[in-house]
């Protein structure tokens, strides 16, 4: 695997001043005329269902509403029965950054059941700032240094502080397109809100994985009275993605590792990694630690591999991609020369730059690079496998803005909350902490699994019917459930 590819995998992962509070209107602005056509060639679209896209305009401040407007894509996979449907189901796969034009049409692939799908049209979106959307970025580039909206594993002090004057650089580039100040989770509630009244409904149910969980959150206390049914999955723990929430990816990391230690061990003979999960992770330390003090013949260093290792945990599915790709660097002689990357603008660059923009906009971060040189030192002792990536210093630290409002304060409601017990970048914690934000009509669904993503996208056939019959009959459970 090429230092690109590697390179190209760690950066998807994922991605002082008056506070100014912005609620919603109190009444619903005039509904614009949505224009539905075929989606755009580019999203993949499951040839079993028919998907249809619409633009919508939106204003990129909400302070200042007949302002300058920009466009928001939406996709829907309509209901085959419009007099039995009983609403709208928005989605977001999470992000911030990341394409949702597709993800009704991928639900719909992956098993959702007829009864959803009946029961609702369909709603995706590419998120203010993303893809089919008015797309905003930094104008990052490949020679800028910046390996993903994970900062890369901190082997010591000295790589906190270079990883500083990358962010640096980061930083000043975001700063020369003020119309990212306006990428927040609050606006992208509000412009899910729109989306609502744009189609002609009183309510909206909403099905958000991993930051989706955040953005849904943020949806259901901006709007309680229009919010129906909230699905909440893989979570990040609040209505934003802060530092501390980063930090967590240290936690899950730890916390799923021993799943994916347990399957390479059951096939030592084929990978060799060792024969039991201790001699696995003592196998997989000794090699990204070498590779940390010399990369490997095409320039992989013990960083990046230990971000494509975090991403393969994601799903058993891409255990065996992931052993490959670490046996390979185990075996002497199969790594080429790296190939010359040529400079030019950065292929993830909106995708980076909406992760960064919504994440820096939402909420203070530490300006103080000793902070971030402390809580590295701290979790690289505490979480060995990433705590030294995920407490690493952001382009946060040195934004150009301070946030235009607080954080999205939780309101109680009646949601649910679905959660693996090993989820390498939404633990359980992030679970757990929603749950008491949301209060006694919440629910907790607890799945003793593995992976990011439950509802559909995890398999387990408890979690299927709870959250089904959530957002068919709106049963909550009882109590907070185990599966």
């Amino acid at each position: 695997m090429n230092r690109r590819r590697v390179a190209a995998l760690a950066a998807l992962l994922g991605t002082a001043g008056a506070l100014i509070a912005m609620p919603p209107a109190a009444a619903d602005p005039a509904a614009p005329a949505l224009t539905w056509a075929a989606c755009p060639v580019d999203v993949v679209i499951n040839p079993l269902v028919t998907a249809q896209c619409a633009t919508l305009p939106v204003p990129l401040d909400y302070g200042d509403p007949d302002g300058e407007q920009i466009e928001i894509m939406i996709s829907r996979v309509a209901g085959p029965n419009p007099a039995k449907r009983r609403g709208i189901l928005l989605t977001n796969p999470g992000g911030p950054g990341g394409s949702g034009l597709g993800l009704p049409s991928d639900l719909v692939g992956k098993g959702l059941p007829v009864s959803v799908s009946n029961a609702y049209d369909l709603i995706g979106m590419d998120t203010r700032g993303v893809g089919h959307s008015t797309p905003m970025g930094c104008g990052l580039t490949t020679d800028d240094g910046y390996q993903g909206n994970i900062p890369p594993y901190a082997p010591d002090d000295a790589a906190v502080v270079a990883q500083a004057e990358i962010a640096k650089k980061v930083a000043a580039r975001c700063a020369a397109n003020p119309r990212l100040r306006h990428l927040t989770t609050a606006n992208t509630a509000r412009d899910l809100d729109r989306v609502r009244i744009a189609l002609g409904e009183e309510k909206a149910s909403f099905l958000g994985f991993s930051y989706g969980s955040a953005l849904g959150a943020a949806y259901a206390s901006l709007f309680p009275d229009t919010a129906d049914r909230v699905v909440l999955d893989s979570n990040v723990g609040d209505s934003h993605l802060n530092r501390e929430g980063l930090r967590r990816y240290a936690l899950g990391f730890e916390e799923t590792f021993p799943d994916f230690a347990r399957w390479l061990a059951d096939r030592h003979d084929a990978y060799g990694m060792g024969r039991t999960p201790e001699q696995v992770r003592r196998t997989y330390l000794a090699l990204v630690e070498r590779l940390d003090r010399t990369p490997a013949p095409d320039g992989t260093t013990g960083a990046m591999l230990r971000a494509v290792v975090f991403a393969g945990l994601f799903s058993e599915a891409a255990y065996g991609r992931t052993a490959i790709i670490l046996q390979t660097y185990l075996i002497p002689g199969s790594v080429p020369p790296a190939p010359e990357t040529p400079p030019g603008p950065h292929p993830l660059d909106v995708a980076l730059s909406v992760f960064l923009s919504v994440s820096c906009n939402d909420t203070e971060w530490p300006e103080d690079l000793d902070t971030y040189r402390r809580g590295v030192a701290e979790d690289r002792k505490r979480y060995p496998l990433y705590g030294a990536a995920a407490a690493n210093v952001l382009p946060c630290a040195y934004w150009p803005w301070e946030p235009s409002e607080a954080p999205v304060e939780i309101v109680p409601n009646d949601v649910l909350i679905v959660q693996n017990r090993h989820d390498p970048v939404t633990p359980l914690a992030g679970g757990r902490l929603l749950r008491s934000a949301f209060g006694a009509g919440s629910r907790l669904l607890t799945v003793n699994g593995s992976g990011h993503g439950v509802y559909v996208l995890g398999g387990d056939a408890c979690a299927l019917n709870v959250t089904t019959a959530y957002l068919t009959d709106g049963r909550l459970p009882a109590r907070d459930t185990v599966c």
